[in-house]
C-alpha cells in the first residue's frame, strides 16, 4: 500500500471524526487524532482502491453529474412502479436479465450494483466474473443489448469516467 493512500485515509478518517463530533476542544482533537491513526493501520490493508485517483476535479465534476443522473432515474423508476402497483391489470412483467458489465474495478462494480438496487423496479442479485444478475419488475424487451443498455447503460458509462 503507498504511503500517499494511508496519508489520505487517515485524512479522511479524522475528517469524519470531527463531522461526526463538531468539537474542535483540544482533548477532541487528540482523540479524533488517536482513533483515526488506529483505524488506519488496522483497516487501511483492506482498502484496494488507489485514493489519489479522487483528487483529479474532472473525477468530482463525473461524480456529482452521477448523482443527479442517480437521483432523476430514482424518480422515474418511483413513478413507473406506482404506475405498475395502482393500474387495475398490473401490468408486470418481471424477470431476470443477464447484463454484461464492462467495469473492471470492484468499487465500481459495488456502486453500479448498489445503485440499480436503489432504483425502485430493479435489483441487482448476483454478480458472476464479468456478468450481472438483475431482477426487473417489467421487462420491456428480450433483445439482450436493449435491456443491458436500459438498465445499467448510462450508469456504467458514468462510472467509467469516475473509477477508471
Amino acid at each position: 500500500m503507498k504511503a500517499i493512500n494511508v496519508l489520505i485515509y487517515y485524512l479522511i478518517c479524522f475528517a469524519t471524526w470531527l463531522l461526526l463530533t463538531h468539537n474542535l476542544g483540544w482533548q477532541n482533537l487528540v482523540a479524533g487524532a488517536i482513533i483515526s491513526l488506529l483505524t488506519t493501520i488496522v483497516f487501511s490493508r483492506y482498502f484496494n482502491f488507489d485514493v489519489t485517483k479522487m483528487i483529479n476535479p474532472v473525477r468530482w465534476f463525473w461524480m456529482i453529474i452521477y448523482i443527479i443522473y442517480f437521483i432523476w432515474q430514482c424518480v422515474k423508476a418511483n413513478f413507473d412502479v406506482a404506475y405498475r402497483v395502482l393500474h387495475p391489470g398490473m401490468p408486470i412483467k418481471p424477470g431476470i436479465v443477464r447484463v454484461n458489465l464492462s467495469l473492471q474495478g470492484s468499487l465500481a462494480r459495488t456502486i453500479l450494483a448498489n445503485s440499480i438496487t436503489m432504483t425502485p423496479g430493479t435489483i441487482a442479485v448476483d454478480i458472476i466474473d464479468d456478468i450481472m444478475y438483475v431482477h426487473w419488475i417489467y421487462v420491456r424487451s428480450m433483445d439482450h443489448d436493449t435491456y443491458a443498455y436500459v438498465i445499467s447503460g448510462k450508469f456504467e458509462r458514468i462510472l467509467k469516467k469516475i473509477f477508471e
